[in-house]
């Protein structure tokens, strides 16, 4: 082939049908796999249409992530003529693709990095020498490029919350909820740490994506906001101290005195929502009060937390006597708690209220 495209390759064969593995510089990403059918009707499609609105986020990750980022591969169907040459006799499955400059590539997982990665390098375009793997599957005539793409989603299931921020070095909110977790007693041990919600038979109180958006609300966090100061951090490690020597429920089941079960059964303080409010009090007392605020939280051992207090909880934290999670049911069940607390309201509490009401 006079015009064509040459990489180092691994051959290998998936139900009886090559497929190679290469190594593609960055540079060549946006210039190989172009997109041509948005318009078409979806079941012309091979993929999905792209979502604009996700290529932001993974330029910037790569852009302010120049040394540490990471990239799984890229899948694609060429339609092409091809050669593989193998380096030796010993090793017939790692040597060079060579393919037609001619060939069509369309790709059937990745084409939200791919557009990312041609955004990225315009801000750092020395980047482009670096490489991303490809897994290009020989599909002449395009036919199998749809089911390629429904095989590869098919089992494909996205990490869930608490494991994002268990295993994220690099957000500093995520840094601070692990610390949390390891300094605050209560925390310590009843915290469930992979799952985002929690079954009936776990000894596990709290999961960790409920701590970490609680005290987002605590701090005023937004999702992109990557720096945390000193003062910040030490405001939520006391804010939380302090909250869960006041919690006696928590600090039995701590203590193995009370089944986990039978509180989140049983009390709205074993469940998120309780959480994500008493984040939203604390955001509020800490700003107006700041020299006495813990003196609110004196009062949370009075509060009657049991979900049968339907007087207090219905329409807030329980909607219909099933706990809810939603933003307006954070938001009643905070002004509930302040309530309980002698905390008196904020304008924007009022005017929630009034709100509602009309």
């Amino acid at each position: 082939m006079i015009h064509s495209f040459k990489f180092p390759a691994i051959r290998g064969v998936q139900s009886g049908r090559e497929f190679f593995t290469v190594m593609c510089p960055l540079r060549l990403v946006s210039k190989l796999f172009t997109f041509t059918d948005e318009e078409l009707r979806p079941e012309l499609r091979a993929q999905r249409i792209l979502n604009k609105s996700r290529i932001p986020e993974i330029r910037d990750y790569i852009v302010n992530n120049p040394k540490n980022y990471t990239f799984s591969s890229i899948t694609a169907s060429i339609d092409s003529e091809y050669e593989f040459e193998p380096l030796s006799s010993e090793n017939t499955n790692i040597g060079n693709l060579t393919i037609s400059m001619d060939c069509r590539f369309i790709i059937n997982d990745g084409q939200h990095r791919r557009a990312a990665i041609e955004e990225a390098l315009k801000e750092r375009p020395e980047l482009g020498n670096e490489s991303i793997s490809v897994v290009m599957f020989i599909d002449e005539g395009l036919k199998r490029s749809q089911q390629i793409f429904s095989d590869l989603n098919r089992h494909a299931i996205r990490p869930t919350n608490s494991i994002g921020i268990l295993y994220d070095h690099r957000d500093p909110m995520s840094s601070l909820t692990r610390e949390l977790i390891e300094c605050i007693d209560v925390f310590n041990g009843l915290t469930e740490k992979e799952k985002s919600s929690i079954s009936n038979r776990s000894t596990k109180l709290f999961t960790l994506s409920a701590i970490h958006n609680a005290t987002k609300v605590l701090l005023s966090k937004k999702k992109n906001d990557d720096v945390l100061t000193r003062n910040e951090k030490e405001k939520a490690l006391e804010f939380w101290t302090a909250v869960t020597k006041n919690m006696p429920d928590w600090k039995s089941a701590k203590q193995r005195k009370v089944n986990t079960s039978e509180l989140r059964e049983e009390c709205i303080h074993a469940h998120g929502v309780a959480l994500q409010a008493l984040g939203e009090v604390g955001k509020d007392i800490i700003r107006r009060y700041p020299k006495d605020w813990k003196k609110y939280l004196n009062n949370l051992p009075k509060v009657d937390w049991s979900r049968s207090n339907s007087d207090l909880w219905e329409g807030a934290a329980l909607i219909n006597g099933r706990v809810s999670k939603s933003t307006d049911s954070v938001k009643r069940t905070s002004i509930k708690i302040k309530e309980q607390l002698h905390v008196p309201l904020n304008n924007e509490d009022k005017n929630y209220i009034s709100g509602q009401l009309h």
